[in-house]
């Protein structure tokens, strides 16, 4: 099998040594699950979100807003050593988040005399944050959203992330939301948190923004509430892809593709090989590791048999059009350091780059300062990752003086006379009247 991608105006093909099963039945069906869970709580209110809890997580607590007794108890329950990593990969975070912050600038200008223009960053007021903690407990999502979201100046930020199966939220969960700066931690997961926050259940107000990464559900939810609460990005099933060349070692090459494949049994784990030898070897090595202790060998074994994917390009400049093509979350870069540059220069349709054989994805997922909700499903293609200025509003601003008005309102009022706008061109026009009259006086 090939898959086709376009350089320097033509078409080249890789090949397939292992293809990826069609997953767009699935999504059909996550699509109506999603649609008919909104509309039930829409109707519903608070018993629909009970109801949802109850039976998808036998969790129906007297309120799932956690209080603060429970939030220090929690944080007591921390082993220190863990308590000391968390802390710091956080710092990493948010060290980074306010570097970047750093770059964002108010502006102002004088095109021309009398005429000032300029913008200014302001916060979002209000942002939901999703952690995921279904099969894991993603405690490095509370830095990359809550975190990055106070970083940016946003005032009130709620914190949910799924119970525990009839228990609620674990300890480790509640102290790295709390610690990332959640003014209010829900106990709730899926779909109906989302809908909580954008709907404003259980004494909530409705948020502005809902951020964080999450199952198909939970970026399906986010997709079909987009427009009536912002939302980050569409960010689902982790992906990965590994570009290599004969110099890359199949083994860490295996080991990189299941690290990312254990997130679920639907993540797409690709290969992206100039060689064939390489290819191969790695498709041994997979096979090898999952027949022996890899630790997660159920989840990341039918990842890489329905999702799995390994291609074969032609030479380098092949293998960056076929991977700006597929556009993955994450794109590790394995090739002889002479080569490195070339790719870090290329390559432009990616969530997050990882460049040379010591930087694994893990890295970037579990706190060396980057952020890992990214964007997936091709979505690389248009949009980056959540970073600290998806919390701002870039807001724009105008001044006047009368002379200011004098030199740019006759060419305004031309553009709106053309475009037979004859109300813009006379809130301009009697502007300019009234401003000659005044200047005579």
């Amino acid at each position: 099998m090939q898959v086709n991608a376009k350089l320097d105006g033509g078409t080249i093909l890789a090949t397939y040594l292992k293809t990826p099963k069609d997953a767009e039945s699935v999504h059909r069906e996550v699509v109506e699950t999603v649609g008919t869970m909104l509309a039930e709580i829409r109707r519903g209110g608070e018993e629909a979100v009970r109801r949802y809890s109850r039976e998808l997580d036998d969790w129906d607590p007297e309120t799932f807003v956690l209080g603060r007794a429970e939030i220090e108890a929690a944080a007591a329950a921390v082993p220190d050593a863990t308590r000391a990593a968390i802390e710091a990969a956080l710092a990493n975070v948010q060290g980074f988040a306010r570097a970047q912050r750093e770059t964002l600038v108010d502006l102002e200008v004088e095109p021309q005399p009398g005429v000032t223009l300029g913008h200014r960053h302001v916060p979002i007021d209000r942002v939901g944050a999703y952690v995921p903690g279904g099969r894991y407990k993603m405690l490095a999502s509370a830095f990359m959203t809550i975190g990055v979201a106070k970083v940016a100046g946003v005032d009130q930020v709620v914190g949910c992330t799924p119970p525990e199966r009839g228990v609620g939220m674990t300890p480790l969960m509640v102290y790295s939301i709390d610690l990332s700066g959640a003014d209010t931690i829900l106990a709730l997961g899926g779909v109906q948190a989302l809908a909580t926050l954008a709907f404003g259940l259980f004494g909530i107000e409705p948020v502005s923004m809902l951020v964080g990464a999450g199952n198909a559900y939970v970026a399906e939810a986010k997709r079909q509430l987009y427009g009536e609460v912002g939302i980050d990005l569409l960010a689902g099933p982790t992906e990965v892809l590994v570009i290599a060349d004969e110099t890359a070692d199949p083994e860490l090459i295996a080991i990189d593709l299941l690290s990312q494949a254990e997130h679920g049994p639907t993540s797409p784990a690709v290969l992206l090989s100039i060689s064939e030898e390489v290819a191969r070897e790695t498709i041994a090595a997979v096979e090898r590791l999952l027949a022996g202790d890899w630790p997660t060998a159920d989840v990341a074994g039918v990842a890489w048999r329905d999702h799995g994917a390994v291609i074969v390009a032609g030479d380098h400049e092949e293998a960056i059009a076929v991977a700006d093509e597929i556009a993955s979350e994450h794109v590790e870069v394995q090739v002889a350091d002479d080569r490195l540059d070339f790719y870090e220069d290329g390559l432009v349709n990616y969530g997050s780059l990882f460049v040379g054989r010591q930087a694994t994805v893990s890295y970037g997922d579990k706190g060396i300062g980057t952020n890992h909700v990214l964007p997936t499903r091709r979505a690389a293609r248009y949009t980056g990752g959540l970073w600290v200025g998806r919390f701002l509003k870039t807001l724009t601003q105008q001044r006047l003086t009368p002379a200011g008005a004098a030199l740019i309102g006759p060419d305004v009022v031309a553009v709106a006379e053309a475009e037979a706008m004859l109300g813009h061109a006379r809130a301009v026009a009697e502007r300019l009247r009234r401003n000659e009259v005044a200047a005579t006086r």
